[in-house]
């Protein structure tokens, strides 16, 4: 069970042309001083676009094939319309993928994973949750006000965990908490037996419980634990049972057994999108102590490396690709929120279903209906009203060249992956996967940067798995194209890493941020444990300088860099208060302090593009979703202007703005976007992984990517132009198939 852990501003001037910051305007509706184009006004415009599009199509993310071309892009959304069309035909439409969340214990998934797990189950996704323990913790079911009096019972605990997950799962999924399960025991790879459930209305609902003993402590040395277990401090972690259970034998797992029986589950499955915790949150600087439950981050290494064995079949058996997402736990308490209002309501009723608020005996079980100890305070530390992605927040991982040709940076299967299509008019191929190192594994979220030569270079983190514990390591790498519009790229360059040993932080450093000033040269900013910025820069003959230290305290998230006008490097980085900022005096000088930006808190990640002569940072206001920008420049110092708040669909997570497109998640899981400020945002029904990116294509076009819960890559585009509109998305490689 979760233990919890103990000046705005607006209106700006509003830019004109692509360039400019947009004007406010909230979902369906037009802010003030902005117009709707007449009728026959956006006729014409959508003819401009359509015959803009048609002139591109053979080869082209607007293509269909044959007359379905120009029928296609006749479908291009209106500006009043719920959602872009997909240009597929239902035999190449988008496969729904299957889902697969492992968790450490019962409700880390509705907790930490919700309001994901809701969309996907709601639009028809096959999900399948994973419980590693049975988060038995001191057996005792009951509320702080008669823990004392209530004698503990660990089975019974574990049971009435379980029977308040089943009533979540069953009204997520059927509106009724009393929708029946059928429950049976499968054998798992690790020689053990695990409880399998699936909902009789929906069969696509699945519940698999491991239940193996759980730490019972955030971060105490217990031995008998998934740590424990990792450590060598124990060399077999034995079962816990849940009373009413249909398994009957106990069973104890080694270290290996329990990578085997995750991998077990993986196979079975054949998931597109595996969900997990993160496998590296950090501590606390002023006392040590991790800030996430040792079950929750140690469960999430074991997913990594029956997911690192599952990628090493990936050439020898037909199955789909997968992607992984990871997921922030308790430390989202202590950060801004993200989800609106009637989101976190949303979240919060599910919580409601698994802490059996209403006492009533719905599932007459004498071990209870759910988890008392969740009833007095369902909400958490404020864990129901936010949600984020431990990695992947990344939107630069979409890139143009000088031929017009589109490339495309993804990890599936451990390993990046790459998508391509060569100019305007060429035909799309991938994904290839470029080779790994042996023993690690990608990490979620590439950046990628054009090199003054035209060259594509591509940034990451990856995890390494040696022979004992203390081998635990995530580094940051790149790789380089040969040439500029090469298939081929170099070998992976090791940039380390800033923290000595997993120890001190648990190797918590986050994605790479990435640009090149005026000078050609590269540097590399992360955050590290210690929550400050550190940064490599490349000299002019290739070699690279140590990790620098540039200061900053209480960062979160993923830095942001981009380069001005000027060619100077602009970083920013959010806090649980306001944005931070590091700017270079000219290009190829040394970064400047960090700098007070006075801007507000900022619900987590932020994005930052050049242009305007600055740097031009989107990010989203706290409890909303609402998108928010302002223009960042470096004359004569940092400052800051133009902050506006542009609405939205009332979504979370990243956003990527490219000329006048600007898109991110909405409300629902699908993706939102803007391609002209006055307008109200426009609906996709793809659901997908990470992050979106987009890039300019040439000087008239902006295209936009997402790799959605298929795993598969989506692809689309639009004029660069403020009445355009996105053309159908096109997905890219072979339809996924089911297991």
């Amino acid at each position: 069970m979760p233990e919890p852990l103990s000046p705005d501003g607006s209106g700006g001037a509003r830019g004109s042309g692509r360039h400019g910051a947009r004007g406010r305007h909230d979902d369906g509706h037009h802010g003030s001083g902005a117009s709707r184009p007449g009728t026959r006004t956006r006729r014409a415009r959508l003819v401009k676009v359509v015959g803009f599009c048609a002139a591109t199509v053979a080869g082209t993310m607007l293509v269909l094939r044959g007359n379905d071309a120009l029928q296609g892009l006749g479908a291009v959304a209106a500006p009043d319309s719920k959602a872009s069309a997909l240009t597929a035909s239902p035999a190449d439409g988008p496969d729904p993928g299957r889902v697969l969340q492992i968790v450490a214990h019962p409700d880390d998934d509705l907790y930490f994973m919700n309001p994901d797990l809701r969309y996907s189950i709601a639009s028809g996704h096959p999900v399948t949750s994973v419980y590693l323990t049975s988060g038995e913790a001191d057996g005792v079911n009951a509320g702080s006000a008669k823990s004392a009096t209530t004698p503990p019972n660990k089975p019974a605990y574990a049971e009435a965990r379980q029977n308040g997950i089943r009533a979540a799962y069953a009204k997520m999924a059927t509106g009724d908490r009393d929708s029946a399960w059928k429950r049976t025991v499968i054998p798992t790879k690790g020689g053990g037996r695990a409880e399998l459930d699936v909902l009789v209305a929906k069969p696509a609902v699945n519940l698999v419980w491991l239940q193996m003993r759980e730490a019972g402590h955030v971060f105490a040395d217990r031995p008998d634990s998934l740590h424990g277990l990792w450590d060598g401090k124990v060399p077999r972690l034995e079962s816990m049972l849940a009373s009413g259970t249909p398994v009957k034998q106990d069973f104890s797992y080694t270290k290996d057994q329990v990578v085997q029986s995750v991998l077990g589950v993986l196979e079975r499955y054949e998931p597109t999108t595996v969900r997990s915790q993160d496998p590296s949150p950090g501590r606390f600087p002023a006392t040590g102590r991790y800030t996430d439950h040792q079950d929750h981050f140690y469960g999430a290494r074991f997913v990594q490396m029956a997911l690192a064995a599952y990628a090493r079949d990936v050439d020898a058996k037909d199955r789909p690709h997968f992607a992984v997402q990871n997921y922030l736990g308790y430390f989202n308490g202590s950060l801004p929120s993200a989800l609106d209002p009637g989101e976190a309501k949303e979240k919060l009723d599910i919580l409601d279903t698994y802490a059996w608020t209403d006492k009533q005996n719905h599932c007459g079980s004498v071990a209870g209906c759910g988890d008392l100890k969740v009833a007095e305070h369902p909400q958490g530390n404020n864990w129901t009203s936010s949600i984020n992605y431990a990695r992947g927040t990344s939107t630069s991982w979409l890139a143009s060249d000088k031929e017009y040709g589109l490339w495309a940076f993804k990890v599936l299967d451990g390993r990046l992956a790459l998508w391509h299509r060569a100019g305007l008019l060429g035909e799309w191929s991938g994904p290839r996967l470029l080779p790994g190192a042996p023993g690690t594994l990608m990490d979620q979220g590439i950046s990628t940067v054009t090199l003054k030569d035209g060259r594509i270079a591509a940034f990451a983190t990856r995890t390494s798995f040696g022979a004992g514990p203390a081998d635990y390591r995530r580094e940051v790498v790149y790789t380089v194209q040969k040439g500029p519009g090469s298939e081929e790229f170099g070998d992976w360059t090791v940039l380390g890493t800033p923290e000595a040993t997993d120890e001190d932080w648990t190797s918590d450093i986050s994605a790479p941020a990435v640009a090149v000033d005026g000078s050609g040269r590269l540097a590399v900013y992360v955050r590290d444990g210690a929550y400050t910025l550190r940064g490599r820069v490349q000299s002019a003959d290739g070699h690279w300088g140590p990790w620098d230290h540039y200061g900053g305290s209480d960062l979160h998230g993923s830095p942001a860099a981009a380069t001005d006008g000027a060619g100077r490097r602009i970083v920013l980085a959010a806090t649980t208060k306001t944005v931070l900022g590091w700017v270079q005096p000219g290009a190829g000088a040394a970064l400047g302090p960090a700098t007070a930006t006075g801007l507000p808190d900022t619900a987590l990640p932020i994005t930052a593009e050049g242009r305007e002569g600055g740097v031009r940072l989107w990010f989203r206001k706290p409890s909303s979703g609402n998108v928010r920008t302002a223009l960042i420049t470096a004359d004569g110092g940092l400052k800051v202007s133009g902050l506006t708040d542009l609405g939205g669909l009332s979504g979370f997570g990243s956003l990527t703005a490219s000329g006048h497109l600007l898109a991110g998640r909405a409300a629902g899981g699908q993706l939102g976007s803007d391609v002209g400020w006055g307008r109200p945002w426009e609906r996709s029904p793809l659901m997908f992984v990470g992050a979106p990116s987009s890039t300019m294509t040439g000087k008239g076009m902006v295209s936009l990517a997402v790799v959605g819960l298929d795993a598969r890559l989506y692809v689309t585009s639009s004029a660069d132009d403020p009445d355009a509109h996105l053309a159908p998305w096109r997905p890219v490689g072979p339809r996924t198939a089911g297991p």
